[in-house]
Order: structure tokens, then C-alpha cells, then sequence
């Protein structure tokens, strides 16, 4: 067929630090990742939260969390204080799919993470993690009758975690498999203006097995890299298929954060009891069971780094008005960075919300943004007593060295900076800013 259009590939890489990249190519083992790096390969900062909810939405928004109003996985209701999950139907700034079907473009998007409910649009979407009903997960309805004909599978089962390795491993390569099939379905003529894949299998495989990967002399480091070279299979496959295309084309790999080595986890909540500044019930039945007694809480965190003053003019039982929660932020800031565990600092730094956001969604944002030194994961459970320690996650997410290659060479400075890659790339017009939305998520 007559290809005039100008067309874009995006491969995500879930969790994928440019220099574990740089070391696995070496090995030998993982020539299609090689071939990736060779794209000029660098690396970009993710947006804090450095979560996944929060980067994806970002690149796909092209915009910050104070833009799009995504925090976390999880937001709590400032009349019940209940925690609940935060999906796609709270993002309030338009995708770049919402914007490239409104530009008359079409999109086929595969395995996105918290996209779901999907939208309708001028191509196709399945979103990804953490959804698991295929009614409020792809688009067109057609699609996900023949996704699930063929056995796909959104999320791999990763509830035995670090215990089986094999049972984990027997997952990814099913998800694996899967992406496999859908890139077959939706490339099948090439009809598409932006085509984007997430493999997601590194971030699951990071969080349970992370020195596994990372040491060779792990008695599981052949083990992973055999499970990498079924990943690597896929990012040839995507290269290939790019590769193939008549052009104008442009191609871009990403990662929404970065990883490294689990030391120690650090729950927020505790040291926020411990200080007497959160009070809960007891009897939590879960992580997310909050039992907030507001009356006699100053504070409370939320995953993964996110700490909200109870103010009255944002929770419906807020002990402090909002001047005096300036003045308590800044002092827990001051008293946070002053907290070591074996000897050095706990946190790499902590930002005020005005500090780091802008846009109309500031309001939702916590008012203070906690980041652990390398190596600590910053928690915050409802149902846990201990300060510290491993819970069964042996890597964590950084906000640096996130991969970043465009066969065109830019350098954004972060995911959302990559969206904006790809909306000047098409020339989609800027989008008005979407109304101040009431909720503390």
C-alpha cells in the first residue's frame, strides 16, 4: 500500500536502568538489546512519585503529575479516608492517543499500564497492569474476544514472588507470549500512525530477583538471563518489525524508572506513629486497611513516599488549616532528612509539592514528596509495626538512569518530557487545560 505517513514505534521497558542494560548486553546473551542500546542510548529522570501509574501517565499525557493528577497506585477519600485504586478514569489531561485520534492519527497500543477503563479511540488499546477484566481492558470489544480466544494474558501471577522463581518465570514468559500475539494482530498491514508496546516483564523480575540479574555469581543468574533471552526475543521482533517499515518512521525506547538493589524497606507510617503524629485503629486486615482516627492524626503517608497534612481545608476532619500545614511540612522535611540507618541518610531528598509541581491537579498532590537513597524503599502500610526491613522484594525503583533511545536522537529530561517527543513528532496541538478536579488522590 502507498505509505506517505510518518510513523512512530515505542518500545516501553518497564523498570529498565540504562547501565543494568549496558551490563546485559555485554554479556552476550541479549543481542536485540544490544541492538537497542546502539540507538543512541542515554538516560532520563523520572517523575516522583517514581512509580508506574505516575511516569506512564506522564509520558502518555506529556505532562507532570500537577498537570494530570496521577500520585500513585492508590488515593484516599478526603470524606472517609478510605484508600482506594486510582485508574484511568481520574487522569485529567488528555493522552496522546485521546490527541492523535482527535488529530484524525490512528494508535494501537498494547499492554499500557493503568490505562484502563479504556477509552474508545482510532485504533485499538489493551491496557496492562494492574487491570484483569478485558471488558474495561481493550478496545475495540472485537479485539478482546479474539485476545482471549488466544489465551492472552494481561498480568502474570506474581503472588508467590520471591519464593518460586520458576512459578514467576513461567508467568512472564506467558505474558511474553502474549504481547507476542498482539503485536501480530495490530501490526498486521501496518496500519498505524503511533504504535506503542510495554513489556512489563523486567520490573516483575527486578522486584523479586533483582540480584539475580545484577551478580553473576547468583546461583540464579543463568536462570534470569534465560528467562531475559525470551524478553530479548520480543524487542528483536519490535525491531524487526520497525525496521521494516518504508519510512518516514522514528523509533523510541523507553523506561519509566529506574531500579537497583533492595537494602531495606522504610515505612513512612510507622515513623509517622512513632513521632505521634498518626493515629490508626487497631485491627488492620490489610496494607491498604487505613483506620485513620483523624482527630488525633497530623499526618499519614501513602505509597511510596507520599505524606499528606490533615488539613481542613482538604480533609473533612483536618486538624490543621492550611497556613499552619506549611509550617509542619517544612519541619518534618527537617526532622526526615536528619534520619540515619547504618549510618547514612535514609533520604536522598524531600520536595515540598509547590516544589516539583505545577498545574491545575496541585491540590491533589502530597504536600511532601519523599525520596529513599538508593537502595531504600520508602513504604507506607497500614497493617505493619516494624520501621525496616525485607518483606519479600529484593530490588526497588529509582528515579534515575531510566533508559531513554531515539533514533532521532533527543534528550528529554524526563517521561514527561519524552510524551512531548512524541506530540511535537506529530504535530498535535497543545491541549487546554482540564478543570480543577475535588479529590485528595
Amino acid at each position: 500500500m502507498p505509505h506517505e505517513r510518518k510513523q512512530l514505534v515505542v518500545l516501553g521497558l518497564d523498570g529498565l536502568p540504562l547501565s543494568l542494560a549496558r551490563t546485559l548486553a555485554a554479556s552476550g546473551r541479549l543481542p536485540n538489546l544490544d541492538r537497542l542500546l546502539a540507538i543512541d542510548a542515554a538516560s532520563i529522570e523520572a517523575e516522583l512519585p517514581e512509580l508506574s501509574p505516575v511516569n506512564w501517565t506522564s509520558f502518555l499525557t506529556a505532562a507532570g503529575p500537577g498537570r494530570h493528577g496521577i500520585f500513585g497506585f492508590v488515593g484516599i477519600d478526603p470524606a472517609s479516608y478510605r484508600l482506594g485504586p486510582v485508574d484511568a478514569g481520574t487522569i485529567a489531561a488528555p493522552t496522546l492517543m485521546e490527541r492523535a485520534s482527535a488529530a484524525g492519527l490512528v494508535a494501537k497500543m498494547i499492554n499500557i499500564p493503568c490505562a484502563a477503563p479504556v477509552k474508545p479511540l482510532n485504533g485499538a488499546i489493551i491496557a496492562g497492569f494492574p487491570e484483569t477484566d478485558f471488558d474495561r481492558a481493550v478496545y475495540p470489544p472485537e479485539l478482546a474476544q479474539n485476545l482471549k480466544l488466544a489465551g492472552y494474558r494481561l498480568e502474570a501471577d506474581t503472588s508467590r514472588g520471591a519464593a518460586d522463581f520458576d512459578a514467576l518465570a513461567r508467568g512472564l514468559r506467558a505474558t511474553l507470549a502474549s504481547r507476542r500475539a498482539a503485536l501480530e494482530m495490530l501490526w498486521a498491514g501496518g496500519d498505524f500512525d503511533l504504535f506503542m508496546l510495554v513489556a512489563t516483564e523486567t520490573d516483575r523480575l527486578f522486584h523479586f530477583f533483582f540480584p539475580a540479574v545484577a551478580h553473576p555469581e547468583h546461583q540464579l543468574h543463568g536462570a534470569a538471563l534465560d528467562l531475559l533471552t525470551d524478553w530479548d526475543k520480543l524487542i528483536g521482533l519490535v525491531l524487526d518489525r520497525y525496521e521494516a517499515l518504508p519510512g518516514p518512521k522514528r523509533f523510541i525506547a523507553l523506561a519509566d524508572h529506574g531500579f537497583v538493589e533492595l537494602e531495606t524497606e522504610f515505612d513512612l507510617n510507622v515513623w509517622l506513629a512513632s513521632k505521634g503524629l498518626l493515629k490508626t485503629e487497631p485491627g488492620a486486615s490489610g496494607e491498604y486497611d487505613a483506620r485513620i482516627v483523624p482527630h488525633h492524626t497530623a499526618a499519614f503517608a501513602l505509597d511510596p513516599g507520599r505524606i499528606y497534612i490533615n488539613i481542613k481545608e482538604r480533609f473533612a476532619r483536618g486538624v490543621f488549616h492550611e497556613h499552619i500545614a506549611e509550617r509542619l511540612a517544612n519541619e518534618l522535611r527537617d526532622e526526615l532528612l536528619t534520619v540515619v540507618l547504618d549510618g547514612r541518610p535514609v533520604f536522598e531528598s524531600i520536595h515540598l509539592r509547590g516544589e516539583i509541581y505545577a498545574g491545575p491537579q496541585v491540590r491533589r498532590a502530597p504536600d511532601l514528596i519523599c525520596v529513599g537513597r538508593a537502595g531504600v524503599s520508602l513504604t507506607a502500610k497500614y497493617n505493619r509495626t516494624e520501621l525496616t526491613g525485607r518483606f519479600g522484594r529484593f530490588g526497588c525503583h529509582s528515579p534515575h538512569d531510566a533508559l531513554w533511545c531515539d533514533s532521532e536522537g533527543s534528550r528529554p529530561a524526563r517521561t514527561s518530557d519524552a510524551g512531548a517527543v512524541v506530540a511535537s513528532y506529530f504535530n498535535l496541538p497543545e491541549p487546554k487545560e482540564h478543570p480543577w478536579i475535588s479529590s485528595a488522590s
